[in-house]
């Protein structure tokens, strides 16, 4: 099995190589540290799997998985993460990834996960499962942050951006980033639709 690893640690990258090298299964590892080196890699050598990391560096790990796919290849991706967010886990899920294992991880878990994914299984993390199933569990009111209930609270009363950012003391920027993050979590397509939520959930 030939594998690529993509981290833009170089400490990281080299502790994963040591622990890959103890696998018989494996035959080649090479390494990456950002995602155009990664994607030629990909290209050129045609690795079974890419154990990829979230952030690289300002980038997403995870923008190269179609990218790749869309020049034909078809090898398997495993995200190795120290993010346990259920949208980072949710957007790896619907890319199609094979596993999703954190950082945490010891380091016969990352094995055993490598081992499962090549075999045609997917693995994930029991860790980031049981997070994911804890948050779900939850109302979207209570996925909210303390501060993004402040500003749904204001969008409820029919506030601009602007009228909101005066009243909280923070920048307009900061609440447009607030309002986007707010009509994510309630799953609405604009402030309307959040404002109508907050009178009907007692927000106001």
């Amino acid at each position: 099995m030939k594998i690529l690893v993509v981290d833009d640690h170089p400490l990281v990258r080299e502790g994963l190589l040591a622990i890959l090298s103890t696998e018989s299964s494996i035959s080649t590892i090479e390494q990456a540290g950002n995602s155009r080196e990664a994607i030629k890699r990909i290209l050129s050598s045609n690795p079974n799997l890419v154990l990829l990391d979230l952030r690289l560096g300002k980038e997403c790990g995870l923008d190269m998985i179609p990218k790749v796919r869309d020049k034909g290849s078809n090898c398997k991706f495993v995200v190795l993460t120290c993010s346990s967010d259920q949208y980072d886990f949710k957007r790896a899920e619907s890319l199609g990834v094979d596993g999703y294992i954190l950082k945490t991880a010891y380091p016969e878990e990352i094995l055993l996960g490598i081992k499962l994914v090549s075999r045609g299984r997917k693995y994930y993390d029991p860790s980031i499962l049981e997070i994911v199933l804890r948050q779900q569990n939850k109302g979207p009111i209570e996925e909210l942050t303390a501060r993004e209930r402040d500003v749904l609270r204001e969008l409820g009363k029919g506030k601009s951006n602007k009228e909101i950012g005066k009243q909280l003391f923070i920048t307009e920027y900061t609440v447009k980033k607030h309002v986007s993050q707010i009509l994510a979590k309630l799953d609405v397509s604009d402030r309307t639709q959040a404002a109508l939520y907050a009178n009907t959930h007692q927000v106001v």
